[in-house]
C-alpha cells in the first residue's frame, strides 16, 4: 500500500493507527454520491460502523478565517454549533471547488492531517464514545483507525457538540 502525508506524520510522530482501505466508486470521484450515502458506503465497506466514520468538512467563518470540523459520516453539521465552538458570528460550508487549493485534499480525500496550513480543528464529542474512529487518509478509498485521544493530541483539536440534534 501507499503511503499518505497524513499516514507518514502519523508515523513520524509515533501514534498508533491502522489503514483499512476500500474500493473506489467512479461516482464518488466524479462527486455524485453524497457525502452522507459516501460515509456510509465506506462504513460497510471497512466493516465498521457508520458512527464511527468521521468526515471532515472546511469552513470559513465571518471573519474569513478557516476553520475544520470533523463529524460522524451518516450526520449533519449544525452550522450554528460550529459557529459557536469556533468563536465565530456566522459560518459555512467552503465551496467543493476551494478544498482542493486550500487544504491539498480533493472532496471525499479530506483528511485534518497534514492540510496545506493548520487549521483550528473541532471534533465532534461523538468520538469519545469510542476506541477508535475512522478519518480519511487523504486519498480517496484509504481510511485511517485512530484513537480519537491521540487524534485529539496530535491536531490540537477540541471536542464539541457539532452535528444536528436529531
Amino acid at each position: 500500500m501507499q503511503k499518505t502525508n497524513a499516514m507518514r506524520l502519523l508515523e513520524a510522530a509515533n501514534i498508533s493507527f491502522t489503514v483499512k482501505e476500500y474500493p473506489v466508486d467512479e461516482a464518488e470521484l466524479s462527486g455524485g454520491v453524497p457525502a452522507r450515502g459516501a460515509g456510509i458506503r465506506t462504513a460497510a465497506l471497512i466493516g465498521v460502523p457508520a458512527e464511527q466514520i468521521f468526515k471532515t468538512l472546511v469552513l470559513q467563518g465571518a471573519s474569513l478565517s478557516y476553520f475544520v470540523c470533523c463529524i460522524p459520516a451518516a450526520e449533519e453539521l449544525d452550522l450554528k454549533k460550529a459557529a459557536r465552538a469556533s468563536g465565530e458570528k456566522k459560518v459555512d460550508l467552503i465551496a467543493v471547488k476551494d478544498l482542493l487549493p486550500l487544504t491539498g485534499y480533493v472532496r471525499g480525500g479530506c483528511t485534518p492531517i497534514g492540510m496545506k496550513k493548520p487549521f483550528p480543528l473541532f471534533i465532534d464529542e461523538t468520538a469519545e464514545l469510542f476506541d477508535t474512529i475512522c478519518i480519511s487518509a487523504g486519498e480517496i478509498g484509504k481510511q485511517i483507525v485512530i484513537a480519537p485521544g491521540d487524534l485529539v493530541r496530535y491536531t490540537g483539536a477540541v471536542l464539541a457538540d457539532l452535528t444536528v440534534a436529531g
